[in-house]
């Protein structure tokens, strides 16, 4: 079924809404039409009790006011873009500086701090919330209407997929995620430091210090980044490795082996004392592993109270390649009339011994 609560009223005296899906599954998740954010996802571990793995706040005014991006749907483009411009087209556009001298995560005002329409909520077996966003041309300097809809559907077996689709009317650019923070262990629990990571992928995009691609890639076979054997995600942070992770921590994107464009595993995260295990499915062909090294630790608190601490979570962004406007060799972000961006990602769970 779904339940529809009131979840706060923005500045302009708009009114949110939380929806809560839930099943036969034991899953549970609650999102709101603001900025499309994932604010609950209760699971159960190996002893049947429910456990909140994603991290957020206990009201709206956290996902106003606090960073991280916490839950929330990006766009109209994730992640950076160097020196906050791009040329389609031959002409260049600029856009706003929020990431020093890039432009992240959809500019000033991103769909993370949008307000959705609420298009379907549909109770079933496996009930269904369709949010849509519709984006006017040159909004954050992105020509085009960008016709956005997002839905989520919790299955019948407690996974919640999320899936994007986007039409244009204009030559414009499109790489959307949702920007989930996950601990296994509860929100607001702890680190995610021992809780085990596997990543189907082989290389990552080399960047800078100001981790903008540079247009070439690394074999991540025997460095710190290599997690195509599964290990503690923080295993590396300490030990002689240590140098080649920037930050204290990941935030790189994994190109996935043997991308064919279907639905495929790319990663998995274990917590080796409770038994969760979630598993992340794609059709895109990166993921970008973030382990809230930036995090603000006096930031809003978490719910509950819960104070904020660097490496609290880990996210996986699934997209394309960062910064790709700017690189030709890189995974095409451009999106035409005509043409429909249509992109899924599920995230499964299930208890291990």
């Amino acid at each position: 079924m779904i339940v529809k609560d009131s979840f706060g009223k923005l500045p302009d005296g708009r009114e949110t809404f939380l929806y809560t899906l839930s099943n036969e599954s034991g899953t549970s998740a609650a999102v709101s039409d603001f900025g499309g954010t994932v604010v609950k996802l209760l699971v159960k571990d190996k002893n049947g009790r429910a456990v909140d793995v994603v991290c957020g706040f206990d009201s709206l005014d956290g996902y106003l006011n606090a960073g991280g991006y916490q839950g929330a749907i990006i766009g109209r483009v994730c992640n950076r873009i160097h020196n906050c411009k791009y040329t389609l087209n031959g002409v260049e556009y600029k856009l706003f500086a929020n990431d020093g001298n890039n432009s992240a995560h959809g500019g000033e005002i991103g769909f993370n701090k949008r307000l959705w329409d609420v298009i379907k909520a549909e109770d079933s077996e496996e009930p269904t919330l369709v949010l849509r966003y519709v984006s006017p041309d040159m909004e954050e300097n992105f020509p085009g209407t960008l016709t956005t809809c997002v839905t989520y559907t919790l299955t019948r077996n407690g996974a919640l997929s999320i899936r994007y689709e986007a039409e244009t009317d204009r030559d414009t650019i499109v790489n959307l995620t949702n920007h989930s923070y996950f601990n296994l262990s509860g929100c607001g629990e702890g680190t995610v430091k021992e809780q085990i990571m596997w990543i189907d992928s082989d290389k990552i995009n080399e960047q800078d210090y100001e981790l903008i691609p540079t247009g070439k890639f690394i074999n991540v076979k025997g460095t710190a980044y290599d997690f195509n054997t599964p290990k503690a995600i923080g295993r590396d942070f300490d030990s002689e490795k240590s140098m080649e992770i920037q930050n204290g921590g990941y935030d790189n994107n994994y190109i996935i082996n043997n991308y064919n464009g279907e639905i495929k595993l790319c990663a998995t995260l274990t917590h080796p004392d409770n038994g969760i295990k979630m598993s992340v499915s794609t059709n895109q062909p990166c993921v970008q592993i973030y382990t809230s090294n930036m995090i603000n630790e006096n930031d809003i608190p978490f719910k509950g109270g819960k104070r904020q601490l660097k490496n609290c979570a880990v996210c996986f962004e699934t997209q394309k390649m960062p910064d790709s406007i700017n690189h030709p060799n890189f995974t095409n972000t451009v999106l035409k009339p005509g043409e429909k961006y249509d992109f899924t990602t599920v995230y499964s769970f299930e208890t291990v011994s």
